[in-house]
């Protein structure tokens, strides 16, 4: 194993998001069949122990490759991920794990990653631009939606933390949580939008993406679905916890701001899903990038269900089936490919040396 895992990077933690969102979009859409949902966030589970225990194996036995994924402006944002991976499984907890765990063990499971995972995205969210503007020197035709992926991890703890609201004494407790909640939305939110025109001009100035990359244009759904679902989560937790009015402005907030923002999904869905065409007729093949039509996604399956709750309009709950039934396929696919890649050996091989070129042929003269 120690070898093994020489080349693992944190971008693996991408398939603990997209399971885990997998079972919590699903359980939110219809309860139903809860042995399924609980089943898959048990499988988000045991990868994220899995990938915990094969990242310290890493970092204990192969610093130097550690190290220089964090020298890798490439690799470094990847970080974001394991902060993402622990609150993706922590909320399922609360949700969709209680039903095999117990309610005592899920409220306890899903602080403790909540907090964790609270940490480590906060970390990442200054870690990570700090290495980008000190030591990596990137520049514009770098960019990419990667980059995103710390800054998008406090997003989802805003959207994590209010269900462990009501398990906090009444008062001053839940006020606080509730509104440490709002203030990550508002940082995630804020670094987001200064990210995202640096994302856009990079596309319209530098043309599409690499092949490989393509994929990640996906993950700039993940604020516009985090950040409505979060803002739906302030709305049903905080009467009761702030003033009314504050309360009251928290049910707008879900509506005025989740539709405007569901709209712009939809339309950067339809741009990265033509980026993807392309991309695929142009033979673009599996990569690790493709759990970017996951997680991201399934943030726009829950923010969609929340916009059904608070406007009671069915056209959401179509929305959000539709989107779902997406994240089903992409899951899937990505799912199988993984597992062969795993199998064959493929994915956890080292970078392919650079081929050599051959020497110029110059005719001869007489």
């Amino acid at each position: 194993m120690v070898t093994s895992v020489r080349h693992l990077g944190p971008h693996w933690y991408a398939a603990v998001m997209g399971t885990a969102i997998l079972a919590t979009a699903g359980f939110r859409l219809a309860p139903a069949p809860l042995d399924l949902w609980a089943a898959l966030w048990c499988l988000a589970l045991a990868l994220l122990a899995a990938l915990l225990t094969a990242r310290a194996v890493h970092w204990a036995h192969h610093r130097d490759q550690a190290r220089a994924h964090l020298r890798d402006p490439a690799v470094a944002p990847f970080y974001g991920c394991l902060s993402m991976a622990l609150l993706a499984v922590g909320g399922g907890a609360l949700t969709v794990g209680r039903a095999w765990t117990g309610a005592a063990a899920a409220v306890w499971l899903g602080a403790g990653l909540f907090v964790a995972g609270t940490a480590v995205g906060l970390a990442a969210a200054v870690a990570v631009p700090y290495l980008m503007a000190v030591h990596h020197r990137v520049r514009l035709p770098q960019a990419s939606p990667v980059w995103l992926l710390p800054l998008v991890a406090p997003m989802v703890s805003a959207a994590v933390g209010p269900p462990l609201v009501p398990w906090l004494p009444a008062g001053q407790a839940r006020q606080t949580l509730l509104l440490a909640c709002v203030a990550l939305f508002g940082l995630s939110l804020l670094a987001t939008s200064l990210m995202l025109p640096v994302v856009f001009a990079r596309l319209l100035t530098g043309g599409p993406l690499p092949l490989a990359l393509t994929p990640t244009l996906f993950l700039v759904l993940g604020p516009l679905g985090q950040s409505t679902t979060a803002a739906g989560q302030f709305a049903d937790v905080a009467p009761g916890v702030l003033p009314a009015p504050y309360a009251e402005g928290f049910r707008a907030l879900a509506v005025l701001y989740g539709v405007p923002v569901m709209g712009f999904a939809l339309l950067w869905c339809a741009l990265a899903t033509a980026h993807v065409l392309r991309a695929r007729r142009l033979g673009m093949r599996f990569t690790m990038t493709w759990w970017a039509f996951t997680f991201p996604v399934g943030t726009c399956v829950t923010g969609a269900d929340s916009l059904t709750r608070h406007t009671g309009l069915a056209a959401f709950g179509w929305l959000a089936a539709g989107l779902y039934a997406v994240l089903a396929a992409a899951w899937a696919v990505a799912a199988a490919h993984t597992a062969r890649g795993l199998v064959s050996g493929a994915l956890l091989a080292g970078p392919r040396p650079a081929p050599v070129a051959p020497r110029p042929v110059t005719a001869r003269t007489r």
